[in-house]
């Protein structure tokens, strides 16, 4: 697995698309260095750059770069035979599978420390005084993470799916732009998948929460999508014809 993992970071590095990874963080941190908060004071500094920050990042990058990295990570395989290539060699499909999902979770995983930097970054620039509130902030960072699972599951399906790389980042478009309307309904958000990386970096949800969404909500919807969308995709690659 290991070999597997070192072979598809290779890949997606000559593919320059790791790149691409500090890009949402430092737009958040523009924005948290140039949001006016003159009126607010101790940790309300902290929460408010964190929700405006949130509000780009976490509703449109986040869910956006999934599908960016599952594409980037089947390209090669999508050309000049590729998949026929790989599959030839003496490696089980799924252990392929795991090895392009587990990969793309790390990269995110970068990205949402880098994120975590922009945010330390910003209270260290604009002199906030009220202690770095680590404590909620993994919460936020841990819970974004996680939240994109399913979303990074479901993009790795149609990668395999589909030979264009336009195919299934449209796709993700298509249902990552409604988030900004589906965030304000009590009875949509909750459910849509693509609302869970904004919900569950929200700060202003309830703290005793786990990652700030009740835990039903994160077995049902956040765990029960994963599961729909790594099955089908792990099927799916089983029995692909290449």
């Amino acid at each position: 697995m290991l070999a597997i993992l070192q072979s598809e970071w290779f890949k997606l590095r000559k593919s320059k698309i790791t790149t691409i990874l500090p890009v949402g963080p430092l737009v958040a941190l523009i924005i948290g260095i140039s949001i006016d908060l003159q009126m607010e004071d101790g940790l309300t500094k902290w929460f408010f750059a964190i929700a405006f920050m949130n509000f780009t990042y976490a509703l449109l990058f986040l869910p956006l770069i999934t599908g960016v990295l599952a594409g980037s990570i089947c390209r090669y395989e999508h050309q000049a035979g590729g998949w026929k290539q790989l599959l030839a060699l003496p490696l089980s499909r799924g252990k392929i599978f795991i090895a392009k999902y587990v990969l793309l979770i790390l990269l995110v995983l970068v990205i949402q420390v880098l994120y975590l930097a922009a945010i330390y970054t910003v209270g260290t620039v604009r002199g906030f005084t009220a202690p770095f509130p680590l404590e909620i902030i993994w919460k936020s960072i841990l819970g974004g993470w996680i939240a994109t699972f399913p979303l990074i599951a479901l993009q790795l399906w149609l990668s395999v799916a589909f030979k264009s790389f336009a195919a299934p980042f449209a796709i993700n478009v298509i249902f990552t732009l409604p988030t900004i309307l589906a965030i304000n309904s009590e009875k949509i958000a909750p459910y849509y998948p693509w609302a869970q990386p904004f919900s569950m970096m929200y700060i202003g949800g309830d703290i005793d929460d786990i990652f700030f969404i009740p835990w039903e909500q994160l077995l049902t919807v956040v765990g029960g999508s994963f599961l729909l969308f790594f099955i089908g995709g792990y099927i799916y690659f089983q029995r692909k014809a290449v």
